[in-house]
């Protein structure tokens, strides 16, 4: 029997705790990538060896989604939900704990394991429970805390690790989750989920964490272990190849599959979910890389980084009411159009604008304007992935495309900061090759520091530093470059999607 809808306080309450909820799971997506170098100078780690504290919680938060929908079934929404909340505070506190790289990476991937079912379940709760006339303005006022914690995370997480130690960046989530859990229990214990027991693809489940755990790691450690010369990365990849593909078959032939691979028969479906999976990888990877560019080149502190990023968040809060609204009226390809097109805008407008002595304005402004973009993206391509779907294939729909697109966000992330460091390294030897004793620019160049009394020695390491100053510019601006050529082509692709797009699964992966 289906329960009465809530009403008054305890549904005001409910919104609270699962909006919270959801922007607890979102900021700490984002509040570490300004912190990266503060991290990883305290832990004795590079910068690239940083990114893994990201691209770890992302993968293991991406794994966790599609099994998401079975725990549910099978414990109840509303007891999985504060379990999963629980265990993310206590996660939360202990990668505050850490003290070196490796304790903090595994916190981090236990901590994205039981933040998984946060979102979709913070969704499905909060639409179950409204009445039903009330259900799309209890979706906006969701999708409000997803768009606002994006421009938070990166402001607080620079602020905190400015201000004081980087682990009060994790600690913040432990009074936020403690709320979510009293409140989850005040007005939704007594209003538990049927609950089934379905048997579960565990094989899939192992090939899904062998493979997909195995390409990750080899994304990652593959730069600092020089690719295929190291026989760790030529196992890591043979085994990624082998569980996926084995995966492959095994999902498709299965009765119960932990991926429903079977989804992609649907046009709009694959359309939709590459048009997003790909855009979000090259959108992560550049919010991944702007803030370590302005600290390790122009010298800001995390808290000026985050300032530079933050931009990004404004025009979606006041724009994503608006589209809302108006969205049933429009083509949905149209409004993806416009929003690559203004990332394509953004990413040039980088490329051309990046270069020494630039001003903070320059760093913010296309943040600021691609705010149009990330408000015309997610719900616009969520609603097409999902269009012409039978309402009992959204829910696996929705957990395939999330898990897509967080896996995507991960590799992207490892992609990005990979191709800097290669691209930094290749014109750091290019540039060196012109400071010799038979080039004018650079004798006339030695001169004048000398004159401003650098000793020969003060004066080489302060040309060094400008010329990898210089090669990390030069490789950032042709990441920017290439990402605006992605767009342009996934803006060709969006127009293959078949219309009519109806909203069936309302904001399936609004994050």
């Amino acid at each position: 029997m289906a329960q009465k809808p809530l009403e008054g306080t305890p549904l005001v309450l409910m919104t609270i705790a699962l909006s919270l909820a959801t922007f607890m799971q979102v900021l700490d997506s984002t509040i570490a990538n300004v912190a990266i170098p503060t991290i990883a100078g305290n832990l004795g780690a590079s910068n690239s060896q940083g990114t893994w504290v990201i691209t770890s919680f992302g993968v293991a938060n991406a794994i966790s989604i599609p099994v998401t929908g079975w725990l549910a079934k099978r414990v109840g929404e509303v007891k999985l939900f504060l379990w999963a909340t629980a265990a993310f505070a206590v996660a939360s506190w202990l990668c505050g704990m850490s003290n070196s790289l490796g304790m903090l990476i595994f916190f981090r991937i236990i901590q994205g394991v039981v933040a998984g079912p946060l979102i979709p379940l913070s969704q499905s709760l909060l639409l179950s429970n409204y009445p039903p006339a009330k259900r799309s303005i209890a979706l906006s006022l969701w999708a409000m805390t997803v768009i606002v914690a994006p421009i938070c995370g990166p402001i607080l997480g620079g602020w905190i690790s400015d201000n004081y130690h980087w682990g009060w960046i994790f600690f913040i989530n432990v009074p936020i989750g403690i709320a979510v859990v009293m409140l989850t229990l005040q007005t939704l214990r007594n209003r538990e989920t049927a609950t089934v027991i379905r048997p579960i693809d565990s094989v899939g489940l192992v090939l899904l964490i062998v493979g997909i755990g195995c390409l990750q790691m080899m994304l990652d450690r593959g730069k600092e272990l020089d690719w295929f010369s190291s026989p760790e990365i030529v196992t890591l990849t043979i085994v990624a190849v082998v569980a996926l593909a084995v995966l492959l078959v095994w999902e498709l032939t299965d009765d119960h599959p932990i991926i429903d691979l079977s989804l992609f028969k649907s046009r709009n479906f694959t359309i939709g979910c590459l048009c997003i999976s790909l855009a979000y990888m090259l959108y992560f990877g550049s919010i991944v890389l702007l803030p370590q560019l302005l600290q390790e080149v122009y010298g800001y502190t995390a808290t000026w980084a985050g300032l530079a990023s933050a931009p990004v968040g404004v025009l979606p809060v006041i724009l994503s009411p608006i589209i809302g609204r108006f969205a049933h009226k429009l083509d949905m390809r149209k409004l993806v159009t416009f929003s690559f097109i203004m990332y394509a805008i953004c990413f040039y407008w980088r490329a051309y604008t990046f270069e020494p002595g630039m001003d903070f304005g320059a760093s913010a402004w296309p943040q600021f304007i691609q705010g149009f973009a990330v408000a015309c993206f997610f719900m616009p391509l969520t609603t097409i992935t999902l269009s012409g779907l039978p309402p009992e294939r959204l829910a696996a729909a929705s957990s395939l495309s999330n898990f897509t697109r967080t896996l995507a966000g991960s590799i992207g992330t490892s992609i990005t900061t990979t191709m800097w460091t290669d691209r930094e390294a290749m014109h750091h030897n290019q540039l060196t090759e012109s400071v010799n004793a038979y080039n004018h620019n650079s004798q006339e160049m030695y001169g004048k520091l000398q004159q401003l009394g650098m000793s020969h020695d003060q004066a080489s390491s302060w040309i060094a530093q400008q010329v990898t100053n210089q090669g990390l510019i030069i490789s950032a601006n042709e990441i920017f470059w290439a990402s605006a050529g992605v767009f342009l082509f996934l803006l060709v692709l969006v127009w293959f999607a078949r219309p009519p797009f109806s909203s069936g699964g309302g904001g399936g992966g609004a994050h």
